[in-house]
């Protein structure tokens, strides 16, 4: 459940109304929401992430990483790396359970009906089916701050992310 506090500053945060949220996730050091829940179905179709990044900053610093081609970088190290590999593959596996599990057992019906179960199930982080790409850094750093993510992981080891930049 979300507090009307923390909706209306999700709100400023994303410029819009949240779909599908569900909670706060995670804060920032001031107490802001920093990582939404999303449910996994929205208007009736699969919503491809879990946890969505609403913070500002955190954004910002993210999208100057995917305008400066790590995308590229990270997908080349998934392909060379067996144990990174693994560990993405594995972040994937427990983002797949963890989103299925979030589904009411109405929606597990209706999933089955509409065809839509191999999304739910066979899709990962951000609904990609190939696991060596990589959608967005934003869904995986959103990821990492809610749960374990080798790839928000790796950014926290070779960048300095700021997680907030204001006290109040």
């Amino acid at each position: 459940m979300i507090s009307s506090a923390d909706l209306a500053t999700i709100e400023q945060q994303l410029g819009r109304p949240p779909r599908g949220a569900l909670g706060v996730e995670t804060r920032c050091p001031a107490g802001h929401p920093q990582v939404i829940r999303v449910y996994p179905l929205i208007d009736g179709k699969p919503f491809p992430t879990l946890f969505w990044l609403s913070c500002p900053n955190l954004v910002a610093q993210i999208s100057r990483l995917e305008h400066q081609n790590y995308i590229q970088k990270i997908e080349e190290l998934i392909r060379q790396d067996a144990s990174f590999r693994e560990r993405v593959f594995k972040n994937h596996r427990e983002n797949i359970h963890e989103r299925w599990a979030e589904l009411s057992q109405a929606d597990i019906v209706f999933i089955d009906k509409k065809g839509y179960r191999s999304q739910l199930l066979d899709y990962g982080i951000g609904g990609i089916k190939n696991w060596e790409s990589v959608k967005c850094l934003h869904l995986h750093y959103a990821h990492h701050l809610a749960r374990e993510n080798a790839i928000g992981q790796w950014l926290d080891e070779h960048f300095q992310i700021e997680k907030c930049k204001t006290s109040s």
